[in-house]
This record gives C-alpha cells, sequence and structure tokens, in this order.
C-alpha cells in the first residue's frame, strides 16, 4: 500500500522535525512547512492525505490556512496551538479543523489522533447501503460524499461523518453523547459546544435556509436528528 502523507506546518523547526521522527517510525511520508503558504505551495504539489496545523505562525496563520484549504478540500486538519481555552478550540474547530490539540503535547497522544483521523478518512466509507436519500439530499458511501439536489457538498470528513450518521439513521434522534462517541470514537467529555459547531457549520453547506432547517433538526433536550 502506498504510504500515506502528513503535512506538517509549523514555523517552529524543532517541532516539525520532532514530528517527523514520530510520523516516519509509524510508517508515514512526511512534507514540512514553516508557515501557511508554504502549506498551500505543498498542498498544490503533492497528495496529501492530513495536515498538522500550528494555529500562531507568520506571513499567513493556520485560521487563514485553513479557511483557504477548506474551499477547495476536505482532507482531516489537526490543530496545534499553544492555548487551551475552549474559546479557542471552538474557533479552530468552527473554521474547520477536525482535531485540536494543545502545546506542550505528548508525541503518543498525537501519533494517536493521526491515526484515528486517518482512518476515518481513508479506511471508512465502505458501507453496506451505498446510497441513501431523504428527499433531495443524498448520501453516496461507496463515494463517501454528501449530494444535495445531486450536486456535492464540500464538508469536512468529521462533518461528513456526522451527516452520514444521521442520514443512514433518518428519524432517530441522537444525543450530543453518542454523536461525538460514534464519531470522534473516544470519550464524550465537554463535547456539547464541538458537537454544536459541527451541526451549525452542517447546516450552513446542506439547508436552504439554515435557521429554519428543513433536514439536520434539534429535539430540546434529546439531542439532533436528520428529518425523514
Amino acid at each position: 500500500m502506498t504510504k500515506l502523507t502528513v503535512l506538517v506546518v509549523d514555523d517552529d523547526q524543532d517541532i516539525r522535525d520532532g514530528i517527523e521522527i514520530y510520523l516516519k517510525n509509524d510508517g508515514y511520508h512526511v512534507l514540512k512547512a514553516g508557515d501557511g503558504v508554504e502549506a498551500l505551495n505543498m498542498l498544490s504539489q503533492h497528495e496529501v492525505h492530513l495536515i498538522v496545523l500550528d494555529i500562531m505562525m507568520p506571513n499567513m496563520d493556520g485560521i487563514t490556512a485553513t479557511f483557504k484549504i477548506r474551499a477547495e478540500r476536505n482532507i482531516p486538519i489537526i490543530m496545534l496551538s499553544a492555548k487551551a481555552e475552549d474559546s479557542d478550540k471552538i474557533h479552530g474547530l468552527s473554521v474547520g479543523a477536525d482535531d485540536y490539540i494543545t502545546k506542550p503535547f505528548h508525541p503518543l497522544e498525537l501519533m494517536a489522533r493521526v491515526k484515528s483521523q486517518l482512518r476515518r478518512y481513508v479506511e471508512l466509507g465502505t458501507f453496506q447501503n451505498s446510497a441513501v436519500q431523504v428527499e433531495g439530499l443524498e448520501l453516496d458511501a461507496a463515494g463517501r460524499q454528501i449530494l444535495k439536489d445531486g450536486e456535492p457538498v464540500k464538508l469536512t470528513p468529521i462533518e461528513y461523518k456526522i451527516t452520514e450518521l444521521l442520514l443512514k439513521n433518518a428519524g432517530r434522534v441522537f444525543s450530543i453523547q453518542e454523536i461525538y462517541e460514534m464519531v470522534w470514537k473516544e470519550e464524550a467529555y465537554n463535547a456539547e459546544n464541538i458537537v454544536a459547531v459541527h451541526i451549525r457549520k452542517i447546516r450552513e453547506k446542506i439547508e436552504t435556509d439554515p435557521k429554519n432547517p428543513r433536514y439536520l433538526k434539534v429535539v430540546w433536550g434529546l439531542g439532533y436528528k436528520m428529518e425523514k
């Protein structure tokens, strides 16, 4: 199997080199960039399967780079930041990151998150039901995409997994804890804001009027469901 490629973006060379050692030890091909501009250039020249992206960088920071990446690509993005506040984490996730880890971090924790994101991105998506439809909204599991009125919807990997879960179980209400644990594959802890941010972003992409959703609805006190 061809090696999966991880792009490490950080203005600190020691951090880039340190992460590279662990990634290579786990069998990944590694590309490195010192800022967002360099990262975008790398993406235009190479096939990349996951990005480890620092937030605070010169020339172009991680937030701006994520906006630009998300305009064209759905590859997983794990953000790095020295800030630990929930508001910073929510901001990172709201612009399109799939995961967030605070510096300083244990390299093995980062590797576990890299493996988890790549497993969802590369391996998952082959299901018994290759297509599920809900009046104008369609899940193409084989192609790992969501279609609205026949047109692909640009979703991040996490947004896709949430939409896939709800579409395949249209009409069923999922609690925030259930959504988090089924999509992130880890125990839910303070997951309310994280899930809510992703639900809002999904609505902005699949709903004609996000404030009056046709598809993705909240069931107050219980959770969310995809309307049949």
